[in-house]
């Protein structure tokens, strides 16, 4: 693998939590659309090498515990939903969703280790969240211009990066590779924030160059301004606003782009990502083609950028050695990374 390549000329900077394959921190991470786990219905997968079960009760809440039976080892994902528990396919011992065994058939008590790890679950933009511990300290991230909003949500295709996620998220922050990779001459101004211990805020702003008639066509268009903001949470979510002050004809302001990216590593070496794309909710026939023609615009111009950067990050041995004050974000974001909490889901030893 690349991480063991040259370590005798440019050995790698090991690091607590940032690009750690063997942690995984606490934080929310990307299950499944909401729409695919309908009531009674019973889902298991892997989430970060750890093989978990979710499933939705009869009363609509989704449950999630870890994907093994503690009686024989049976997939709990072949089971069924009793309820608001699980039933075991195979010799159909039930669990509620705090993971204690409820029932066993056979008419014995249920022995002492009978039990189930549990984890917290959350549904939002759209999505089935699970946290690596029974309660989670803290809540999905918010766009903070579309907090108090109702939401409409688009999910675009899947895809894999063969670096750690923690590397592809620097991709939103790494203003250099606008202009080096994408051709983007924007000078820009950079502000950082840090709303609380897990998030971090990058917002850059600035004029649209004037100098080539490309470049005025763009600012008679769109305007001056342009900016745009990455917001991350706990090293597994990235929320992207993009064309922020723009204004068209330099004079009707236009709405903001938004879009999730959840990251969640799936072996030693993948990283699987999950683009969300995100906008108000509007009334009537002419809002629902507003909301389409976002979102299709949004996800237009997230494929305009993705291919390109797949270049670099499918064939990366990031070691960040050399870096520059233009690199400061970058800097900013290992830093907080490997201040977050490792989750029972890390590996030891």
């Amino acid at each position: 693998m690349r991480r063991e390549t040259n370590e005798n000329t440019q050995p790698l900077i090991r690091h607590p939590v940032f690009q750690n394959w063997n942690v995984v921190a606490d934080g929310w991470y990307f299950a499944c659309p909401s729409r695919q786990l309908s009531a009674r219905q019973v889902h298991s997968l892997s989430l970060c090498g750890q093989h978990v079960v979710l499933f939705r009760g009869t009363d609509g809440v989704v449950r999630a515990l870890d994907g093994f039976c503690p009686h024989m080892g049976t997939d709990l994902g072949i089971g069924s939903v009793r309820g608001n528990h699980i039933s075991c396919f195979f010799h159909h011992w039930e669990f509620d969703g705090k993971g204690s065994c409820q029932r066993v058939p056979c008419g014995e008590p249920p022995p002492a280790p009978a039990r189930l790890q549990s984890y917290s679950v959350t549904e939002k933009h759209g999505a089935i969240w699970v946290f690596p511990a029974k309660e989670a300290t803290f809540s999905v991230p918010d766009f903070v211009e579309l907090a108090e909003d109702e939401l409409t949500v688009s999910f675009g295709r899947s895809y894999s990066r063969t670096c750690h996620h923690h590397v592809t998220m620097i991709n939103g922050i790494d203003a250099q590779h606008l202009r080096t990779v994408h051709g983007f001459e924007v000078k820009m101004n950079l502000n950082i924030s840090e709303p609380s211990n897990e998030m971090i805020d990058f917002s850059l702003s600035g004029d649209f160059p004037n100098r080539t008639w490309r470049q005025r066509f763009v600012v008679k268009l769109l305007g001056r301004e342009y900016g745009y903001s990455m917001r991350y949470s706990a090293g597994t979510m990235g929320l992207l606003t993009m064309l922020q002050k723009v204004r068209l004809l330099n004079r009707f302001p236009l709405p903001a782009l938004h879009m999730i990216f959840a990251y969640r590593p799936v072996t030693f070496g993948e990283t699987l990502v999950q683009p969300i794309y995100v906008t108000r909710k509007r009334r009537g026939l002419l809002g629902k083609i507003i909301e389409r023609a976002l979102l299709l615009l949004t996800r237009r111009l997230f494929y305009s950028l993705k291919d390109d950067d797949g270049k670099v990050y499918d064939n990366m041995r990031f070691n960040p050695q050399s870096l520059l004050e233009l690199d400061r974000p970058i800097q900013v974001f290992i830093r907080k990374i490997n201040q977050l909490k490792a989750s029972i889901w890390s590996r030891t030893g």
